[in-house]
């Protein structure tokens, strides 16, 4: 069942259910492979999803940035008034 999850993307189900199975046979190297392997995927994914998320982060606080200028602007021009 742990491959059909890692083979639809599920890794997180997978390594759960691997970890399962080695609570009861912890010497099964073919299992231990299986979950390093899905722990590596795991990693990387979370790597690209913080730099996506850092990336995101950073394009929001450059447009504050800029709002906040508009925001200056607007009240230094209302103030000539």
């Amino acid at each position: 069942m742990a491959k059909v999850y890692a083979g639809q993307g599920n890794l997180l189900k997978a390594a759960e259910i691997y970890r399962y199975l080695l609570e009861g046979e912890p010497e099964r190297r073919d299992l231990m492979d299986e979950l390093s392997e899905i722990e590596k995927k795991l990693s990387e994914k979370l790597g690209d999803d913080l730099a996506d998320l850092f990336g995101r982060w950073v394009d929001l606080l450059l447009k504050y940035h800029n709002v906040q200028k508009l925001v200056r602007l607007r009240n230094y021009l209302s103030g000539l008034k």
